[in-house]
């Protein structure tokens, strides 16, 4: 691939293997055609846990709702799901399961600030006897969230019908029985020698009517509640989360600052990175993305505005102000513009799941880095090369400014991103594959994909024909088709053992299976 690395790229096969043919699988809360999106349901952010089992999502109204896998991998047999008529699928099937309120708008009197409830990341935590654990964030307070299953109980019956007093095995059963009359000292008068009285109802005798209340659990309920709360860390918005391979901790990290917390503790984090300098007028990069290392506890990765990646080691200092190995590709000499470091700026990283890849998405491209390699990546995927031409049109609407996220299947072999029109973009990353593959979140089978015949490595040419959307709204045109910049697919995930993709165009949930 680009810069003659093939060998350092994923493993290398006899042949590339074919491309995979995507289909639409479901949809979620699809619109109806006119039908206007409120502000609030717009989805912001998508996660998949690490079974696969459960989808999580959340929006701009601060909250997240959950889905669970519903096929045979899930339920475990094909009675289960004759019995609750669900379809039988190669692919994976999801349902809704619950939804709650995670974030409520509030407002830093402090600093006149508003504080948005838009959640901007969502991660999955472990899972431990079928209770459901995961973080959810906004600009700048974090949650830790448990869901489970809990039973309601309901009392079945009250003691209201006297009828029934005498049919039931209770205290009352003997009380048809005239009660007799008691000293004080609970001798009765009629034994001799003042015998003690064995009758141990209350009160003596009972009452005809008096029966215990019967609880019976009927029911079951998805209950969501916030365990902790960890705030007032960050005087940035808070741009990414992650978990680490531990169990214990997790990063969260701002323009300026990455904070290390565990998971027990909320009130106490601890600054592992700050490259805020002394003095504002020298800051030069900003903090764009952060992940931690899938296997190794000491390791992560964070992205900058710059278009460099740093691979830091916490073994190191306690403060990690050097970074252990630096990725970056050098421009071209002459190639500088004004647009040059803003498209440049990374918007997501992504470990693959060997941990030694690591995926990068800024605006122009996807790069595929290996952590043993740090002179350039090992693959380059042009996404947006035919909008060059259109840079000021985009940095006059403020489209240039889009976070576009990026996703990797679980084999390392494919990687995905969004584009504009409600389009994602799947590309094969084995050296001699041309695997370039565009499809429209949208369940119309005749807007469904294309293929791409070629795709260039690090060339500047426009990179693949796409599907055609229309021209009911002012776009850009590339080979012939329109690009609608009021819709763009930022959000998407790759499930985590199998070829499907879940992607968020607005308020909708589109599901696509290979």
């Amino acid at each position: 691939m680009g810069n003659g690395a093939e060998d350092a790229g994923p493993p290398v096969g006899s042949s590339p293997p074919p491309p995979l043919e995507w289909k639409f699988s479901q949809v979620f809360g699809e619109r109806a055609a006119g039908e206007e999106v409120q502000e609030v349901d717009i989805i912001s952010a998508i996660e998949f846990d690490k079974s696969g089992d459960h989808l999580a999502t959340g929006d701009r109204g601060g909250r997240v709702v959950l889905f669970e896998r519903t096929d045979v991998r899930n339920l475990g047999s094909r009675k289960d799901l004759e019995a609750q008529d669900y379809p039988i699928s190669r692919h994976p099937e999801f349902r809704y399961k619950t939804e709650f309120q995670s974030h409520e708008p509030e407002f830093d009197y402090l600093k006149s600030l508003e504080i948005e409830e838009k959640i901007n990341k969502i991660k999955w935590c472990q899972a431990a006897n079928h209770v459901l654990f995961l973080l959810s964030t906004n600009d700048k307070t974090i949650k830790y969230w448990k869901v489970q299953e809990k039973k309601v109980k309901k009392i079945s019956e009250m003691n209201v019908d006297a009828s029934q007093a005498v049919q039931n095995d209770n205290i009352a059963s003997s009380s048809t029985i005239s009660p007799r009359g008691y000293l004080p000292n609970g001798r009765c008068p009629e034994r001799p020698h003042g015998q003690l009285n064995n009758d141990l109802s209350m009160p003596p005798g009972g009452f005809p009517s008096l029966r215990l209340p019967v609880v019976t659990s009927q029911e079951t309920s998805l209950i969501a509640r916030c365990r902790r709360t960890y705030a007032h860390a960050h005087d940035y918005h808070i741009n990414s989360i992650s978990n680490n391979s531990d169990g214990e901790t997790f990063i969260s990290a701002d323009d300026l600052r990455i904070n290390l917390w565990n998971l027990e503790i909320c009130n106490q984090s601890f600054n592992i990175v700050d490259v805020k300098p002394a003095n504002m007028e020298d800051l030069t990069e900003v903090i764009t993305s952060a992940e931690f290392h899938p296997t190794h506890c000491n390791m992560l990765a964070y992205s900058s505005s710059k278009g460099s990646i740093r691979l830091i080691d916490l073994r190191q200092s306690a403060l990690c102000d050097n970074h252990s190995k630096m990725f970056e590709e050098h421009e071209a000499p002459g190639s500088r513009s004004f647009f040059t470091e803003i498209i440049a700026s990374i918007s997501d990283v992504k470990f693959a799941k060997d941990g030694r890849h690591i995926l990068s998405r800024d605006y122009m491209t996807l790069k595929l880095w290996d952590i043993n390699m740090e002179s350039g990546p090992v693959a380059t995927f042009q996404v947006h090369e035919y909008l060059r031409p259109k840079l000021c049109d985009l940095y006059e609407n403020d489209s240039i400014f889009d976070k576009f996220d990026c996703c990797l299947s679980g084999d390392g072999l494919h990687v995905a991103t969004g584009s504009y029109s409600n389009l994602f973009r799947v590309f094969g990353c084995i050296p001699g594959s041309n695997e370039a593959t565009t499809l429209e979140a949208s369940k119309n089978p005749m807007r469904r994909q294309v293929q791409t015949p070629s795709r260039p490595a690090k060339s500047l040419g426009s990179f693949a024909r796409v599907v055609r959307r229309g021209a009911e709204s002012p776009g850009v045109e590339a080979n012939g088709n329109s690009y609608d910049f009021t819709t763009k697919l930022l959000h998407l995930a790759w499930h985590p053992t199998e070829s499907s993709i879940a992607c968020a165009a607005m308020n909708s949930l589109y599901m696509y299976s290979a």
